[in-house]
């Protein structure tokens, strides 16, 4: 049994490499990926900070609502107004939440923007569906070979306390969906003392590594390959390790993935997410910033503007995040996007509870340049509960990345716009 589970651990391994490192070369044949499937720098709208001012705490009394009772989708949307400066800046004005519990507002001004009427840029209709996390055969990868769970892109997923994923996007900051820490009118319990948790590889034995001889560092690494044993270490009276043996598997000497936790220095959440009970939440703005109290060293995700459906290789998209049915488990999945608005996708990946938080990241060429970068263009909001034409269907959601909140997530990072003129 336990030598048929390796097999198809290693088919999956072989799988999942021959599926990630050919998809992203489909399409490369052709001019219109030349011209069409690149990253394209443009000038974005200001969002400057005008005032702040300090607010009542939290109470920190919400409960974890992974799907909204009500929002506004890609139907809905086109039914309503465009909105104008003022509404624009009432939304992108936002809490930031700190590690002391207190809690501040701060009012923005959105400059150099040019007001579009609202679109609806529907690719196909709308589609009546079940509710269910995974459609059809589970085409979910578990990152279980630490090649990859350890290295780019895979090592920018991290795992909120929680329960939802977030991704990094800088040395010091993670991009989540907003409902992980707040449900539109109160932060959530446990949100107060809100941890990240960054993968790394247990040392063999899951401690750390020790001095000695050869053989007791063997040891402590899980040399001893009996099986249904477990191997403590003890001294003895001449201060070298002895092994001691107990009963338990010999699992726990394995090689596996857990998390460094690091606490969560503030939160910043757009106002049109946190209403505090004046009006509903936007799902639009299902996104917040967690800033950590200690940066970290692994590479980050940089941030980029969603394109079109027709921008997208393949029309495809990627997410990785822990998924609640595969504890602990890193998750890939890539799949098509279905439909679109200027501020959601709907898409068909496969995911579970766990994995709402996510960044969703294309690949596509540098312009000017001969190689190709990741970069993250939504946040994965999850199995929400959206408006199609008055009745209620439910939809795997993604807030994109526009310029207006590309602009906001660069000002929080940053403190000032001066670094986000471009995006």
């Amino acid at each position: 049994m336990l030598r048929r589970t390796k097999e198809k651990n290693k088919m999956e391994n072989v799988l999942f490499c021959w599926i990630f490192f050919t998809l992203g070369w489909t399409l490369t044949d052709g001019s219109e990926m030349e011209q069409d499937f690149m990253w394209h720098l443009r000038k974005i709208p200001r969002v400057v900070s005008e005032r702040t001012f300090r607010l009542t705490s939290p109470t920190f009394k919400a409960d974890t609502k992974m799907v909204l009772d009500r929002v506004c989708g890609i139907e809905c949307q086109k039914e309503l107004p465009a909105p104008s400066l003022s509404d624009l800046e009432d939304s992108l004005s936002y809490e930031t939440v700190f590690e002391n519990g207190t809690r501040t507002l701060t009012r923005v001004k959105v400059q150099d923007v040019l007001l579009e009427p609202t679109q609806n840029i529907t690719t196909k209709g709308a589609l009546v569906r079940r509710r269910r996390q995974v459609y059809g055969t589970d085409s979910r990868f578990s990152i279980l070979d630490k090649r990859f769970l350890t290295n780019f892109p895979f090592n920018t997923a991290v795992k909120l306390s929680t329960g939802c994923s977030g991704i990094l996007i800088s040395p010091s900051h993670v991009l989540t969906a907003a409902h992980c820490v707040h449900d539109g009118n109160d932060y959530i319990k446990g949100s107060k003392k809100l941890r990240v948790g960054l993968l790394k590889m247990r040392n063999k034995g899951g401690g750390k590594k020790r001095r000695g001889s050869k053989r007791s560092r063997r040891e402590a690494n899980g040399g001893d390959k009996r099986e249904g044993t477990k191997v403590n270490l003890e001294r003895d009276k001449a201060g070298r390790r002895r092994r001691k043996e107990s009963g338990r598997g010999q699992r726990v000497a394995e090689g596996k993935p857990s998390f460094q936790w690091t606490r969560v220095k503030n939160t910043h959440i757009p106002k049109g997410w946190a209403r505090g009970g004046r009006g509903e939440a936007a799902l639009d703005y299902d996104y917040a910033l967690l800033e950590l109290k200690r940066p970290h060293k692994k590479k980050y995700m940089e941030l980029g503007i969603s394109p079109t459906i027709k921008k997208l290789p393949g029309g495809m998209i990627h997410f990785s995040g822990f998924d609640r049915d595969r504890a602990d488990q890193l998750v890939y999945r890539f799949c098509s996007v279905s439909d679109e608005s200027n501020d959601l996708l709907y898409q068909y990946c496969d995911a579970e509870s766990g994995s709402t938080g996510s960044g969703v990241y294309l690949r596509l060429k540098e312009p000017d340049k001969k190689n190709w970068k990741r970069k993250i263009i939504a946040v994965y909001s999850g199995h929400q509960w959206v408006d199609v034409h008055g009745v209620q269907k439910d939809y795997n959601v993604a807030v994109r990345i526009t310029p207006l909140k590309y602009a906001q997530i660069c000002l929080w990072i940053h403190g000032d716009n001066a670094n986000c003129t471009y995006g």
